[in-house]
């Protein structure tokens, strides 16, 4: 009979500390907090100049792109402005800037080829003629009240369409474009009939909705852009929100946070084109850009 067998057994048992509920100590908890408290500190320092530096960029991107924006709709209409139209003012830091605003543009006919009826009179009033090469801007047939056409406004006395005489067609004719029978033609109805004091060396005739002001008031803190008022002959009665709006202007807001703007403009010569230079400068928190815009102005009428 086989002899039985002991094995030894083996058992792990954890080494006793002498204490059941051993752990941190206090002392041991403060070093750690202190050190955490000095880490922690040492990242905040390494991440917040980033973290500040991004968000100064984003701020800056942002008011950049507003001022960019208002003075690349300002240089819009200013290129599509009748000639000699564009006026500013300045007045107690309020700037203002005017223009009479073109939809489109053609030549019209004076000379042979073509009937007289199609030719435009410059020696009584006529109230039909076609011009040459068609309106490419608007949907045809066209009929307004509210529109006006204007030639050789050269912006001086007895030819500045403000006046609302000679070179331009006065409040509520009703102008009618239609396609003409002659191929690349338009015939022009205008009821009543009008006399164009002076006739356009470049034959060029313009069709205007109207003037289109800027009001940039930097205590207000906005560039305002009005539209859809009556002409008015002298500047100062139309260069300030108040005047604006009295007139039956509609009024749409282009940049806020205004802190100053300036509008520059030199008219040039029959030879050189008009330099119109727009400053407009933009702030938040403490810092402000500024940006500056020119835009030439084609004034050969």
């Amino acid at each position: 009979m086989a002899a039985n067998r002991q094995y030894p057994r083996w058992s792990a048992q954890r080494p006793s500390s002498g204490n059941p509920h051993s752990g941190f100590t206090l002392i041991e908890l403060i070093v750690t907090l202190t050190i955490s408290v000095v880490v922690v500190s040492f990242t905040a320092v390494f991440i917040s100049t980033p973290v500040q530096g991004f968000t100064d960029q984003a701020r800056r991107s942002r008011l950049v792109d507003a001022a960019d924006s208002a003075l690349q709709r300002m240089s819009r209409d200013v290129r599509r402005a009748l000639p000699n139209s564009v006026r500013t003012t300045a007045s107690a830091g309020t700037v203002a800037l005017e223009m009479l605003s073109s939809v489109d543009g053609a030549r019209y006919r004076e000379q042979p080829p073509g009937s007289p009826a199609q030719r435009l009179d410059f020696t009584a009033a006529d109230g039909a003629f076609n011009v040459i090469g068609p309106f490419t801007q608007i949907a045809k047939p066209f009929s307004s009240t509210t529109h006006y056409l204007a030639i050789y406004n050269v912006g001086v006395p007895g030819a500045d369409a403000y006046e609302l005489a000679n070179v331009i067609t006065p409040p509520g004719t009703q102008i009618d474009i239609a396609s003409d029978v002659f191929a690349g033609e338009d015939r022009v109805t205008l009821s009543g009939p009008f006399q164009f004091a002076f006739g356009s060396p470049t034959k060029r005739i313009y069709l205007l909705d109207g003037p289109i002001s800027y009001i940039c008031d930097p205590l207000a803190g906005v560039l305002t852009r009005y539209t859809g008022y009556a002409i008015a002959q002298n500047h100062a009665a139309r260069d300030s929100a108040a005047e604006l709006l009295a007139a039956g202007a509609a009024a749409s807001v282009m940049a806020d946070r205004v802190t100053g703007c300036a509008f520059s403009y030199a008219p040039g010569t029959a030879e050189r084109a008009g330099m119109l230079t727009l400053e407009l400068g933009i702030g938040e928190q403490g810092e402000t850009i500024s940006l500056l815009a020119q835009v030439h102005v084609d004034n050969v009428p």
